[in-house]
């Protein structure tokens, strides 16, 4: 039973095309299965590092928080632990052709069309990122520490997870139990920005609630900023594209843009963040189309969730039915509520 449960699952998270990796994804899935450990037993055992123990106790506190005062799902999701021994769980692989920034899709019975495919070995996605390259796509593999089953399973904490601050483990479980409360099937702006906002929102009321200082708007104003620098060359690559243009000629085009980025980069840096480098590991990189596919899709209705959450009085249960509403709107009416919503001032 446990085993057709788990087939069935993965066959949900997996595309037609992807079936030669059922084994790979089935493996890698039954070790987060079969390696969970209960949090209230590793906090009893004397054996486990006292690290350790601090930071499931602050896990266990944030989780319950979310249940009690977010109102997300009150189930058994980050109520284990496993330990990976890996920086992350699953590595995402991006591909886009060269001279677009449309996403190669990959696209499930029930979660929809995604624009990335999983592996749970980085040797497996650098491997197919590899014939992707060999075919003219460009490609980017991304560490992820965190994924959610949408309720199929009882999530675990992850060592991965524990990478972060506090504050920070405490954001992704309210963020990843958001994506158990409510997935729109094929739309990742959507369900990305409803779970960010759930992420920081829940985050200023957790640290509210525990009498801590807000969180430091600095960092997540140059992370706004960094944000439109990286949509503002998107939109100058689309317009590129859209030309008619030798391939050599877009090529150079294509590559005096990264170039600009880096520029634009630089002087944001040096002479708005004081030369704060926090971003530099990710523009020093090499830069492709497919690097820039994730962006944005966090931020992209952020304003238009904060709005309807203020409509709805700050009650959670109502905003979380509001949200289920504005989904079963057909795409084009949702989107253009959305869009409309951005466009109020507040």
């Amino acid at each position: 039973m446990k085993t057709a449960l788990l087939l069935f699952s993965l066959l949900l998270l997996t595309a037609c095309s992807q079936l030669r990796d059922l084994p790979h994804l089935a493996a890698g899935q039954w070790q987060l299965l079969h390696e969970r450990q209960a949090v209230p037993d590793l906090l009893a055992d004397p054996a486990q590092p006292a690290a350790l123990k601090a930071r499931l106790r602050e896990a266990a506190l944030a989780r319950d928080f979310a249940s009690r005062r977010l109102a997300l799902p009150d189930n058994g999701s980050y109520r284990s632990y496993v330990e990976l021994g890996r920086p992350y769980v699953v590595w995402n692989l991006f591909a886009s052709p060269e001279f677009s920034l449309q996403p190669l899709t990959h696209c499930f019975p029930l979660a929809g069309c995604v624009a990335y495919r999983g592996y749970f070995a980085p040797g497996r996605a650098r491997g197919a990122a590899a014939l992707l390259r060999q075919e003219g796509w460009d490609t980017a593999v991304v560490g992820i520490e965190a994924y959610s089953t949408l309720g199929w399973f009882d999530d675990p904490l992850l060592s991965s997870m524990l990478r972060r601050s506090d504050a920070e483990l405490a954001g992704l479980i309210f963020h990843e139990l958001a994506h158990q409360q409510f997935y729109l099937p094929g739309d990742t702006a959507f369900n990305e920005s409803f779970a960010r906002f759930v992420e920081l929102e829940g985050l200023r009321q957790w640290r509210e609630q525990r009498g801590l200082p807000a969180a430091d708007g600095r960092l997540e104003r140059q992370r706004e900023q960094f944000t439109a620098l990286l949509l503002a060359s998107r939109g100058r690559l689309e317009a590129l594209y859209a030309q008619t243009l030798p391939a050599p000629a877009m090529r150079q085009a294509k590559q005096a843009e990264f170039a600009r980025l880096r520029h634009d980069y630089r002087q944001l840096r040096d002479q708005q963040w004081q030369g704060d480098r926090r971003f530099d590991a990710w523009i020093n990189a090499p830069l492709n189309n497919a690097r820039l596919l994730p962006v944005g899709l966090y931020e992209q209705w952020l304003p238009a969730f904060a709005r309807l959450f203020a409509q709805n009085d700050g009650d959670w249960p109502r905003f979380y039915q509001a949200v289920e509403a504005l989904a079963q709107q057909p795409d084009a009416v949702r989107e253009q509520q959305l869009r409309d919503s951005l466009a109020v001032q507040p």
